[in-house]
């Protein structure tokens, strides 16, 4: 098979930052007018009162310290507590095409190709703004990038399993270079009122081009040794939003309609699954895992990251081998693992192996091995 890399990649992160302190403080405020407006039910046992959240229990749950969002102020709103973004006319771009686009620009850029050099556009995330018509037609207009494009999503994994879409497509001769793009507003399905996930997510876009390795002229190349997609139903990390909710109108704006998860099982069933992974797929690329110098991992919890590196490793990573963004971007779900991997690569030799690896609901797990050339 013929190589491929990665020749470029690229990041937008939004304007507004929410700490942890400005996060708690809007929910615990939620929480005080919650209990005070339900007093006399919650009194008679009718309701549960809620418990208040704080800094040092979110921290230490997740190892997040802020979060990047689209919009801050109807967030901290304690009265809303979701963000305000209007609605854009349909001959606007719209707002997860205008981050696709921020996005394409540095990691075309960094690749060195223009839009005439690009045939196919991938956007793949945990959530579309629309139905149709596809982000990545959009995106693909908005560019002036000739050819094809379409949308995919595998939740938490849509960035590997979209790296392996866009490597079967350069090989097969479908297209000479492929942007694949990750518009993640994730702060759109966070319930903010949950205590147990109200700090979780945030929101960012990364992007990759992909071509033959014959074609690369960037100085940033990765050559993709081998990868593997895997998924595994479970009803752990669910979100029932669609447009079905419109036929029982009991469940509109039900709390299932936004994410929600059991945490434990999660932690407990996938870092088994995603050490697994890693270490086949390493090992299928002809490597050992003492030949990895990096893991760019899913940046959803600390604990879990620092769990599967020790799993693989025998003993705790060094912050060299497992760069965390997550605790100023939280969970970004498909773009987090994208994001380390743009920010911490530039100083690796050439010749270094690295592993960019994904994983969440489905479950769903993508893993690439890539090498610096």
């Amino acid at each position: 098979m013929k190589p491929v890399v990665i020749s470029g990649t690229g990041l937008f992160t939004p304007p507004y930052s929410i700490s942890n302190d400005e996060l708690v403080t809007a929910y615990n405020a939620y929480v005080e007018l919650h209990n005070q407006e339900h007093a006399a039910a919650i009194a008679a046992g009718e309701v549960t009162a809620l418990e208040p959240s704080s800094s040092a229990f979110i921290e230490k749950a997740s190892g997040i310290k802020s979060r990047y969002v689209m919009e801050k102020e109807g967030v901290l709103d304690p009265r809303r507590m979701t963000a305000r973004i209007p609605e854009r006319a349909d001959e606007q771009v719209s707002l997860q095409a205008e981050m696709c686009v921020a996005a394409a620009r540095e990691a075309m850029e960094r690749a060195g190709k223009q839009a005439s050099d690009i045939d196919m556009v991938l956007v793949a995330c945990s959530n579309m703004q629309r139905p149709y018509p596809a982000m990545a037609v959009e995106v693909q207009d908005a560019l002036g990038i000739d050819g094809f494009g379409f949308d995919m999503n595998v939740a938490c994994s849509s960035a590997t399993f979209g790296i392996q879409t866009a490597v079967d497509a350069v090989r097969s001769g479908r297209a000479r270079a492929v942007l694949m793009l990750n518009p993640e507003i994730t702060s759109g399905h966070l319930n903010f009122r949950d205590r147990d996930s109200h700090f979780i997510f945030g929101d960012a876009c990364t992007a990759v081009i992909v071509e033959a390795a014959e074609t690369a002229t960037s100085a940033h190349q990765w050559e993709i040794l081998d990868s593997q997609l895997k998924t595994k139903f479970s009803n752990n990390i669910r979100n029932n939003f669609g447009f079905m909710n419109r036929f029982d109108e009991a469940g509109i704006g039900a709390p299932d309609k936004l994410f929600r998860q059991q945490g434990r099982k999660v932690f407990k069933e996938v870092c088994p699954m995603a050490a697994e992974m890693i270490a086949e797929t390493v090992k299928n690329a002809g490597l050992k895992i003492e030949d990895v110098s990096r893991y760019w991992l899913h940046q959803a919890n600390l604990n879990m990251n620092l769990l599967i590196a020790r799993t693989l490793l025998g003993r705790d990573a060094t912050p060299s081998e497992a760069p965390v963004i997550l605790d100023t971007y939280a969970n970004t779900s498909s773009a987090g693992s994208v994001i380390a991997f743009h920010k911490y690569q530039d100083d690796l030799p050439s010749g270094a192996n690295g592993v960019i690896c994904s994983f969440g609901a489905g479950y769903s797990i993508g893993c690439v091995v890539v090498r610096k050339r």
